[in-house]
């Protein structure tokens, strides 16, 4: 069991994802030919699917029919690491913007369960904070910002080790080989962190969002402002929107979102998964996202993120998953593991 599904559950709900309106008698046809399964089987699979809210039922009777519900998509088990193994085309998963993906969440993006776990891990966090001198803070707030500027570089590509980084950020010294564009991005990272430090932000904006990327792409010779042309995703067939005013509309939706979630850390990831998915800028979008994330979690004393045990391509084929199939479980087990990670780790304040 993951998630408390079974395999025939989730396959059920993959393959519920590229239909809609489907009738019983249509999915028993199609799911019979991947499973052996009786009518009456299937027909408690989906009965348990409608009553976790992973389906929705319309109609009655004769008319029923059945659609994935944002949360259904979200909260479908991925094997991101073997989904994105495959070669974009074979995949099967979205290539254009789910446009009401955002706008119809009516629920907590981290349960009840994973809410108390972090609360945990946060009150050792809390504890370490009150106990640590001045010295140790500062210390360790230039640990994080060195690890974080690092880890969040490598995941754009950037080929700067941490030790350098840490020469970089602490002695103003540039690695050999490096090129400035490489540099740049190291110390936009220190520098939006303590921009983020030093400022009060009310709620996540788009102004926000359109804020901190222009200070993480100072000097880099990226546009600023949303995007008025197309951009395409390496290795996946996902587009994401290409008209300036349908941008703008969907950070909206995702702002919404974001201020309706009472949880910090569902406020944080979703601006994370949310601002990666939507690709407002010309570039430049995940590490805003990142920072955004850990903008809401440091202004909320809880322990931000530095990512530097996560393997990168475990980053990418979380961030892929969501793109083409809408699942989040991939990047929850992420930042679930990062958090845990930083509470344990950091001491930031």
């Amino acid at each position: 069991m993951i998630n408390n599904l079974n395999e025939r559950q989730i396959q059920l709900l993959l393959h519920m994802r590229n239909n809609a309106h489907v009738s019983f008698s249509i999915l028993y046809s199609q799911i019979k030919r991947v499973y052996s399964v009786s009518e009456i089987t299937l027909k408690r699979d989906i009965s348990e699917l409608v009553k976790l809210g992973y389906l929705k039922l319309n109609g009655k009777a004769r008319t029923t029919t059945y659609d994935i519900t944002s949360y259904g998509l979200m909260n479908t088990p991925i094997n991101s690491m073997e989904y994105v193994s495959k070669d974009p085309d074979e995949r099967g998963g979205y290539s254009k913007y789910n446009f009401s993906l955002l706008s119809q969440i009516n629920f907590e993006i981290f349960s009840f369960e994973e809410i108390d776990s972090f609360n945990r891990q946060s009150i050792q966090y809390t504890e370490r904070q009150k106990i640590a001198t001045q010295t140790i803070r500062n210390k360790e707030l230039e640990r994080f910002i060195i690890e974080f500027s690092w880890k969040s570089s490598a995941i754009e590509g950037n080929t700067y080790n941490l030790l350098d980084t840490e020469k970089l950020i602490k002695e103003k010294i540039n690695a050999e080989g490096k090129s400035v564009y490489e540099t740049t991005m190291i110390l936009n990272h220190k520098k939006t962190f303590d921009y983020i430090l030093k400022n009060n932000f009310n709620k996540i904006t788009t102004q926000t969002i359109i804020q901190i990327h222009e200070l993480l792409t100072q000097d880099m010779s990226i546009v600023r402002g949303i995007r008025k042309s197309l951009v395409g995703i390496t290795s996946s067939t996902y587009t994401p929107l290409h008209n300036e005013f349908q941008i703008k509309e969907a950070l909206e939706d995702l702002c919404n979102a974001i201020e309706k979630q009472t949880d910090i850390r569902s406020k944080a990831l979703l601006a994370i998964i949310g601002i990666s998915y939507i690709q407002p800028f010309e570039d430049g979008n995940k590490r805003t996202a990142r920072m955004i994330g850990n903008l809401l979690l440091v202004k909320n004393n809880l322990p931000p993120l530095s990512y530097r045990s996560t393997p990168v391509e475990e980053y990418r084929a979380s961030v892929l998953s969501f793109y083409e199939l809408n699942s989040l479980v991939p990047f929850k087990k992420i930042f679930t593991e990062q958090y845990n990670f930083s509470a344990n780790n950091y001491t930031v304040k």
